[in-house]
């Protein structure tokens, strides 16, 4: 049985994936989630900005 090594990109396409996911489910519209996902803003702190109440557009403005 012959294991296959993941690159670093693919784990870092599983990561964005799954940031999307969290993202969208708190409620970032496609786009926004999609433009967080691929950047390194803290996660836990883009769903808090929603979960008070921040609009998702002006969330990006600021974690980016």
């Amino acid at each position: 049985m012959s294991q296959i090594a993941e690159t670093p990109r693919d784990e870092q396409a599983k990561v964005e994936s799954w940031r999307l996911h969290v993202l969208m489910e708190a409620g970032y519209p496609l786009p926004l989630a999609e433009r967080i996902a691929h950047s390194n803003p803290d996660l836990h702190h883009a769903v808090d900005l929603i979960a008070r109440a921040c609009a998702p557009e002006t969330a990006p403005e600021i974690l980016l």
